[in-house]
């Protein structure tokens, strides 16, 4: 055969039948891990396994400690929403046992002003200022605020119980202290749930993070939770045992890992691979709205990718390296579904590919210029399962995202979902030449993403009860 003598239509239609050949593939593989997901979640809804429970929120806002909590919050340049989360925080939460520590940076004066402002006085908040110019890792941070709490233990002799993370731009429910309180009884480690607020200035972009957590934190973390692996903390909304954290640092650091660009997802792993009893706390109120943290996401594609890579690079790339492969059938499952987000980039992009050359292949076939192969039965069946697929994964899309905030919001999670597939392959690219840069010896850059709108002056009253 002479390839020199292909004529570029001919070369054309090659690219465009291995570009069919490796998308669809690979597409396939996905929608059956996707379904996989949907038939555990299925199963276990049936048998009782995956049950959202309902408790009085009346009960739970007042109710008493069972011991000394701690909420770390890390700020740098969030004088923006920080005010407005501790102000929401202190008035939802009011609670005796509660010691709120805010760490910020000697070099951030706005947001050192907008949380004091936001604290109002409240003597239960602790500012720290780190000794140190900002940014620094939030990792970092996190550590600092865990010292400044074992410094304020041994000077008052009171041992903290429960440790809460949060981030600035959180708005909590005023419920979920009391749940986590009550459910640290018999577990090291508690999560709940985050939702993604719809962003008022920003419907598919912003938005897009919407059905991506109302579908990944009210099925797949409820599968991983009654099957029994490991939990990764989502950095907000988690709580710990204080006892266990103390046997978690690393290197005399703290308990986490400077290093990782997600040490909130690594330190979950960790509990788990030390034996540590972990629990997804998915409950909703009387008044049916769910017991979760709330926030808006980047609003600008750039900071939905910067945010994103940072996730992957986190997740996929460290993660393989610095936890590897451990536990059993299940777990390897869970850590795979983690860790093919750089894979699920490059088979998106492929797909772009493969319609673009489609597209301009059905123009010149219209014009008179004949593809010079056509659809064999296997790749019409591989054609037809994947459309069967995509169907189906729009379908509890749509159905995940309803259930939250609507019909529609549930279609326009539908109509994002092109723009969600973007995101991502920009994302990869980000993530794979950030991690190719640490193979090199660089440190890995935090890409800290900004918030500049919260929620909670909309949220109603009382503040705890957003549906």
């Amino acid at each position: 055969m002479d390839l020199g003598a292909w004529s570029a239509l001919e070369w054309l239609a090659l690219a465009e039948y291995e570009l069919l050949l490796f998308a669809g593939a690979f597409f396939l593989v996905g929608a059956l891990d996707e379904f996989a997901m949907d038939a555990a979640w299925g199963w276990l809804r049936l048998r009782g396994r995956a049950k959202t429970y309902t408790v009085n929120r009346s009960d739970l806002r007042y109710r008493a400690l069972s011991g000394p909590i701690a909420v770390l919050i890390p700020a740098w340049q969030e004088a923006r929403v920080i005010g407005r989360t501790i102000a929401h925080m202190v008035e939802v939460w009011p609670q005796d046992g509660l010691t709120f520590y805010i760490g910020c940076y000697r070099n951030d004066p706005a947001t050192v002003a907008a949380a004091m402002e936001g604290a109002g006085g409240d003597p239960r908040v602790r500012l720290i200022l780190l000794d140190r110019d900002g940014p620094t890792t939030k990792a970092d941070c996190l550590n600092r605020l865990y010292a400044a709490m074992e410094g304020d233990e041994l000077r008052s002799g009171k041992h903290t119980r429960t440790v809460l993370l949060h981030d600035a731009e959180d708005t909590v429910d005023a419920a979920a202290i009391a749940l986590i309180d009550r459910s640290m009884d018999d577990c090291e480690f508690v999560q709940l749930p985050v939702l993604a607020l719809p962003h008022p200035a920003s419907p598919w972009v912003g938005s897009h993070y919407v059905e991506e957590f109302c579908e990944s934190h009210g099925k797949a973390l409820m599968v991983r939770d009654a099957l029994g692996a490991a939990i990764p903390a989502a950095g907000v909304g988690c709580a710990f045992k204080r006892d266990t954290l103390g046997v978690m640092s690393i290197g005399g650091e703290g308990p986490f890992a400077g290093l990782s660009l997600t040490e909130d997802y690594e330190l979950g792993l960790r509990i788990d691979a030390a034996g540590g009893r972990s629990r997804f706390l998915r409950v909703r109120g009387d008044d049916g709205a769910l017991v979760a943290t709330r926030s808006y996401f980047p609003a600008t594609l750039r900071g939905a990718v910067r945010q994103k890579s940072r996730w992957m690079h986190g997740i996929a790339f460290q993660g393989w390296d610095r936890l590897g492969w451990s536990g059993g059938a299940v777990e390897h499952w869970m850590r795979m579904r983690d860790r093919r987000g750089p894979l699920s980039a490059l088979v998106l992009l492929t797909g772009y590919l493969l319609f673009a050359l489609a597209l301009l292949l059905s123009v010149l076939d219209w014009a008179g210029y004949d593809r010079p192969w056509e659809l064999t039965p296997a790749l019409w069946w591989l054609l037809a399962l994947n459309m069967a697929a995509f169907g189906w994964r729009a379908m509890m899309r749509f159905a995940f995202t309803a259930r939250e905030y609507g019909a529609m919001e549930g279609l326009r999670a539908v109509l994002r979902i092109p723009l969600s597939n973007v995101i991502a392959i920009m994302a990869g690219r980000r993530a794979l030449f950030a991690y190719a840069r640490t193979l090199r010896g660089a440190a890995p850059q935090w890409d800290k993403t900004s918030r500049d709108d919260h929620p909670a002056p909309t949220l109603g009253e009382p503040a705890g009860s957003v549906r």
